[in-house]
């Protein structure tokens, strides 16, 4: 007697539908996350979180006093990009660890 290829499809799907779920409550999780990058030495600092959003800014008083407008931008880009690559980061290392390292495509 042969076995029937659809027997654990059952078994896949509910196998499926558990990980979307913990997928689901890691993504609901890392939006509480913060991680930080700084620029210039610490005179420009940002805060991302896990869902990829600026929570904060903070610029050093003396960055202002220079009045080198240029140069603020140039920090906050630099600071606002190294922050978002450490969340996308943040956010792979913990789909990883909850995937078991499986690359699977659409989800970091």
């Amino acid at each position: 007697m042969s076995k029937n290829p659809f027997s654990n499809m059952g078994n896949l799907l509910k196998q499926a539908q558990a990980m979307q779920e913990r997928i689901g409550k890691l993504q609901a999780e890392a939006a509480n996350k913060v991680v930080e990058a700084s620029a210039g030495g610490g005179m420009v600092t940002v805060s991302v979180t896990g869902a990829m959003q600026v929570a904060n800014i903070t610029i050093d008083p003396e960055v202002l006093k220079a009045e080198d407008r240029e140069m603020l931008q140039d920090l906050l880009v630099a600071a606002t990009n190294e922050a978002l690559r450490k969340a996308k980061e943040m956010m792979a290392e913990e789909m990883k660890a909850l995937t078991g390292g499986l690359g699977i495509p659409g989800l970091m």
